[in-house]
């Protein structure tokens, strides 16, 4: 079998130990696997399947003799070594957004827009979590009846903020419990027991750089580019998956049994909806797994042509990690052929 010699650039990471896990839960044909991160990084080594790899650190020259590099590092990060991957031959998924608008990158959902991964000119972009799992909920309707316009209030978890996240939750709940004092670090607020409404910062119009990606690369994955989005973001004491309430226009009625039909036949979704029974997705049951769950899938009573739905999901794998590791999936895939 033939193998590919395998980066991560920001290994050290949520999304990049993720990207670990996913590369050998999947089996992917990995040659040789280089771990890159920054300095004070480099040495360490970790465990991959039966090997170790020691991490090293990323430079201009460390990407020479790769096929693939996922990335899991910051905007900044990326915009430094995207000419250098490039340079090098290998094809590089962002999971940043540093090029997710680019007009000459590929954004890509697999399950939606496959055929846009070979459209590439070196880089490949993952989509922002959220815009991820709102689609793969809404992609299948979208299938019978073109989306006009979406509303979408996300709660999202912490974890989505990084390892800071998770731990300054932990750490504010364990001072809630016994007295001690809130410390705020990597959100502006105490996270726990509360809700903060941003996500990112705001623009001229009052919305979040979070809030304004679910309609530009929502556009862009879908080929729509007049669909209308009104997205407010919200981030919620959940470590891990997160939920999105959904409101949508459809061009022609689509009824809720229709739509879950729908939802019910299609990859990488699962039909969670029997609210009589107390069926519906929610965060615990999405996490550590790729599926998004869709359910509350009823008549917005507003709208003649309007569905309303809830859908949860990973953000770390399916909203980030695992979207990359299938993107490579697609590539190899084709090499194959």
């Amino acid at each position: 079998m033939k193998t590919y010699n395998v980066a991560i650039l920001g290994a050290t990471g949520a999304v990049g130990q993720e990207m670990m896990k996913i590369l050998l839960e999947r089996s992917f044909p990995v040659g040789e696997l280089r771990l890159l991160a920054s300095a004070r990084s480099a040495g360490k080594s970790v465990p991959f399947g039966d090997r170790t790899v020691t991490i090293t650190e990323a430079t201009g020259d460390a990407f020479e003799g790769l096929d693939i590099v996922l990335g899991a590092a910051e905007n900044d990060i990326s915009k430094q070594f995207a000419p250098f991957i490039k340079q090098s031959g290998a094809v590089y998924i962002d999971n940043s957004s540093a090029f997710r608008l680019d007009s000459d990158v590929p954004l890509v959902v697999p399950e939606i827009n496959p055929e846009d991964a070979f459209r590439h000119g070196g880089i490949i972009a993952n989509p922002n979590c959220s815009t991820i799992i709102a689609l793969m909920a809404l992609y299948p309707i979208f299938h019978l009846s073109p989306i006009k316009t979406i509303i979408a209030s996300t709660y999202q978890a912490v974890s989505g903020a990084g390892v800071g996240g998770i731990r300054e939750l932990e750490d504010q709940s364990r001072a809630l419990a016994l007295g001690g004092d809130i410390k705020c670090e990597t959100f502006p607020y105490q996270i726990a027991q509360n809700l903060i409404p941003q996500i990112g910062g705001f623009n001229e119009n009052g919305y979040t750089s979070e809030e304004m990606k679910m309609q530009n690369e929502g556009r862009k994955i879908l080929h729509a580019p007049n669909m209308r989005v009104s997205c407010t973001c919200v981030r919620v004491p959940v470590v891990r998956s997160h939920s999105i309430a959904l409101n949508i226009v459809t061009e022609r009625p689509i009824s809720p049994v229709e739509a879950a039909e729908a939802v019910s036949k299609a990859q990488g979704v699962r039909l969670t909806d029997d609210p009589l029974n107390l069926v519906y997705p929610m965060p615990l049951d999405t996490s550590d797994q790729d599926q998004v769950f869709v359910g509350r899938i009823r008549r917005d009573l507003t709208c003649d042509n309007g569905l309303c739905l809830w859908c949860c999901g990973d953000q770390i794998r399916k909203g980030a990690a695992g979207n990359a590791v299938q993107i490579a999936q697609l590539l190899i895939a084709k090499d194959r052929k």
